[in-house]
């Protein structure tokens, strides 16, 4: 099989290892798309090639002296440029961050460095990864890869861009409001929100803050669960962290969809407003579950609650992150990233303490309607990862869906972050076309720490669409 920027992750991987390819090859072949399709969708910024060229010399060196080499050696990996690596430019996405250089890696950033890989540059994010479309004064607007008159979402918009494009084989990201599950849907690829806990976070201002996760993205399952491997697992700097070894998630990975309880709603009982070809996309994944076996029914958790405690939780953790600084630059801040944290200042301890009580009321309904306390139990929930197709780029947010009118750029998100505030782990699925061509992600959720379950339901629908 000859090897191209479009063959697996595992497939580079493992022909660096064999030394069918050198990682000055894989690295130049890279380079060789990013020259090509960069350019126009603004994926990857902070580019390196000299220090990328060096570091791929170096994955030569060490394999050739017989060393033990990590999982991911050899692959050029371009990171989110609201995680700080060592030595390398790192904005934010802020004119404030500009020409920020940090001193030392992020937890995952270290734990992808230590598997081996070629550090290329970073990836495009909105202002403090604050909105699903990637855009900034900084570095521009990132353009999705199928219609470059799109957006390619947010804020892992640039991972998602780069990562279906062929720029890189992998990419990491993180999710709050759906940061890898809106991207990878709008951009065609796999994006995995994990069960809180399962990638541990380093350094945090708060360690208990938990809306936000990271979490892999690739081209398929398979690949994945090999990046996954790689940054899931404890760490004694992270006091939630679950205790799973990343091993645990190391490919291959299978699943069979016979007998699975597939619970299907386009809009969680009419919870949100959902795009009509995005709709009939979703719902038409109950006949590809029952044609492998499924059972599957017209079912949803009660959420009721879930808006009102997202938008308190990141109100609040915006202004105690952001505040001060807003305060001293308020001209430094886009108007909506600015108005999402004043709203911060105006909570009361009683309105926190309403949104955790509802977060916990949320979870244990989840926990129920899995577990089926109140009806049939359910293996899995299936819903939209994005409740519209890739809009235009010229655009901040969707200003209406069917009809109906948008007022914030959180509006149209509600389909991710209802899952979010429930703390279940949650992929995105590339699963069908809108008659534009536009791709359209299915997301599936399974129950909290079932994190290598949820792949094998993925990996399994995989299978029956490209049977």
């Amino acid at each position: 099989m000859e090897l191209s920027v479009e063959s697996t992750a595992r497939d580079q991987a493992a022909a660096v290892r064999a030394r069918e390819i050198s990682a000055r090859e894989l690295l130049d072949l890279h380079l060789k798309r990013i020259a090509e399709r960069n350019p126009e969708l603004n994926a990857i910024v902070a580019l390196d090639e000299e220090r990328a060229r060096a570091g791929a010399a170096a994955a030569d060196e060490l394999l050739a002296s017989g060393a033990e080499v990590g999982p991911l050696h050899g692959l050029p990996f371009a990171f989110k440029d609201t995680h700080a690596v060592a030595g390398w430019r790192t904005t934010y996405g802020s004119p404030l961050f500009a020409e920020h250089v940090p001193g030392r890696d992020e937890l995952i950033v270290e734990r992808i460095r230590r598997a081996g890989v070629v550090t290329i540059g970073k990836t495009n994010v909105p202002e403090f990864a604050a909105g699903s479309h990637t855009f900034n004064t900084v570095f521009g607007t990132t353009l999705n890869p199928v219609d470059p008159s799109r957006s390619a979402g947010g804020s892992s918009g640039g991972a998602a861009c780069a990562l279906a494009a062929g720029m890189v084989p992998l990419a990491e990201g993180s999710d709050m409001g759906g940061s890898l599950r809106n991207p990878a849907s709008f951009c065609g690829v796999v994006g995995l929100r994990p069960s809180l806990g399962r990638v541990p976070e380093w350094p945090l201002y708060n360690q208990w803050e938990t809306t936000s996760v990271g979490g892999p993205m690739a081209r398929d399952v398979g690949d994945l669960a090999l990046l996954l491997s790689v940054i899931a697992g404890p760490d004694p700097r992270a006091p939630q962290a679950l205790g799973d070894p990343g091993s645990a998630f190391s490919p291959p990975i299978r699943g069979s969809l016979s007998g699975l309880r597939v619970a299907l709603s386009v809009d969680l009982g009419g919870a949100f407003e959902v795009d009509g070809e995005v709709a009939a996309i979703v719902a038409s994944s109950a006949s590809v579950f029952s044609s492998a076996g499924a059972l599957v029914a017209s079912a949803h958790p009660d959420l009721a609650g879930a808006d009102d405690t997202f938008r308190t939780l990141r109100a609040w953790h915006f202004q105690a992150k952001f505040g001060r600084m807003l305060d001293a630059n308020p001209a430094a801040f886009k108007q909506s990233l600015a108005d999402n944290i004043r709203a911060g200042a105006s909570l009361t301890g009683g309105d926190i303490a309403r949104a955790y009580a509802q977060r916990t009321t949320l979870s244990e309904r989840m926990r129920e309607f899995f577990a089926g306390v109140e009806g049939a139990p359910y293996d899995v929930l299936v819903l939209p990862a994005s409740q519209v197709p890739p809009f235009p780029a010229d655009r901040e947010f969707p200003q209406e869906i069917n009809g109906r009118p948008m007022k914030t750029y959180l509006d149209w998100m509600q389909a991710a972050y209802f899952i979010t505030v429930t703390g279940c782990p949650a992929i995105s699925l590339p699963f069908g076309r809108t008659a534009d061509g536009l791709p359209v992600g299915l997301q599936i959720v399974a129950r909290h720490g079932a994190d290598l379950f949820l792949l094998e339901v993925a990996a399994a629908v995989e299978d029956v669409l490209h049977s």
